[in-house]
């Protein structure tokens, strides 16, 4: 039986922003006075500043700020001319923004179920989805580069030229990753990102963007984006008004010099973590977790940039309690997939649809994993679950 929580034992919080403020404190007031003083509120120059550092960062030609990482799941969608009449393939194992973004544009989500190993939209499914008879042509597919690693880029390009789609990057929790050499954002026809304040690149808010190598889709993002207008007062379609202020491009603009080593952080408390549980005797070969846990799996060829370190176990919920109890964080992305989301029910899956993707919903636990997690912050967060394991 595990021993009762000791009350001089470390408490390890599952993210500490104010540890990768402290650092950053007048740079980023110094930026956020400069938005005061040229009262630029809404792009200007702090915006595009960051827009065009942003792009030469991921190897893009275009970069697009938006207010959120949802907008930019409809921007990219909707600019990259998805909308009523189409259908398009994406992951039940994700946050809802992938599969409400695709109904904002106007189309039809049909879903496809993930790779066990990387939680990944796993493209066997999709081609499956594909050869199937469907109400509604499907003219792109959504992967989401979940946890911040790239979907199955090679599959997901055989795909496309094979079915003639167009390919839309959710990127949202993958700023920096990339497939064989290639960033996320460029992979794809287009790409959206968020900056959510828990993202390895985060604003002080909301805030979003899209990327992509076309010209078209570059200035039909830029058009979307507010109301239509190519030109101010005319509007040449129904648009929105998802406009990145200049307060978050400012506070983007100072972090986006981080990220990179912010990143490499990342990777290396994710290394330490495999070795730390593996000198304890937890991990377990294989897929699925028996008496012990699952590391998450990093495919050979891609740069994972760790948003999560997310273990796989059998006794999910009761070890997250047991951590709890020890103020030690953690997370479930995600406890209900979206096929069984009361919101998506005329969609018309039913549980047992999508058996990998119901199962890591079971199963899934994301542990502390920020740049400053310190060494002994991951000891006490190891140590526990072999408390719990034993």
């Amino acid at each position: 039986m595990p021993k009762a929580p000791d009350s001089a034992a470390i408490e390890v919080p599952m993210l500490d922003l104010k540890r990768q403020y402290a650092p950053l404190q007048q740079e980023l007031l110094e930026a956020l006075r400069h938005v005061l003083e040229t009262q630029q509120f809404i792009l200007g120059e702090q915006v595009a500043a960051f827009e065009k550092a942003a792009a030469d960062h991921l190897g893009v030609k275009h970069a697009i700020g938006c207010s959120s990482g949802t907008d930019a799941l409809w921007l990219a969608l909707a600019a990259a001319g998805i909308g009523e009449g189409d259908a398009v393939v994406t992951t039940p194992f994700s946050f809802f923004a992938s599969v409400s973004a695709i109904l904002r544009a106007g189309a039809r989500p049909v879903l496809a179920d993930i790779d066990p190993l990387t939680f990944n939209l796993d493209p066997a499914a999709v081609e499956t989805v594909l050869k199937a008879p469907q109400p509604v042509p499907v003219r792109a597919v959504l992967p989401v580069h979940l946890y911040g690693q790239c979907a199955d880029w090679d599959g997901f390009s055989r795909l496309s030229q094979n079915h003639g789609l167009k390919l839309i990057e959710d990127a949202a929790q993958a700023f920096g990753a990339a497939w064989e050499g290639a960033k996320a954002g460029g992979l794809g026809n287009a790409a959206a990102f968020s900056f959510y304040p828990t993202k390895n690149l985060s604003a002080a808010g909301d805030a979003g963007m899209v990327t992509t190598n076309s010209d078209d889709i570059a200035e039909r993002a830029r058009m979307l984006r507010q109301h239509g207008m190519r030109r101010r007062y005319y509007h040449d379609e129904l648009g929105w008004n998802t406009r990145l202020d200049g307060f978050q491009g400012a506070v983007l603009r100072v972090k986006l010099k981080y990220v990179a080593g912010w990143n490499e952080a990342r990777r290396t408390i994710a290394k330490r973590y495999r070795a730390l549980f593996h000198e304890k005797g937890l991990a377990e070969s294989g897929t699925w977790p028996r008496h012990g846990i699952i590391l998450p799996h990093e495919v050979p060829g891609t740069h994972h940039v760790w948003h999560q370190f997310t273990i796989r176990t059998a006794r999910r919920d009761a070890l997250g309690e047991f951590l709890a109890e020890r103020k030690i964080g953690s997370e479930i992305y995600y406890p209900v997939p979206l096929h069984m989301q009361v919101a998506l029910k005329h969609l018309g899956y039913r549980e047992g649809d999508f058996p990998e993707s119901e199962r890591a919903a079971r199963e899934v636990l994301a542990l502390p994993i920020f740049p400053e997690l310190r060494e002994d912050e991951q000891q006490t967060v190891v140590k526990a679950i072999v408390e719990f394991l034993s």
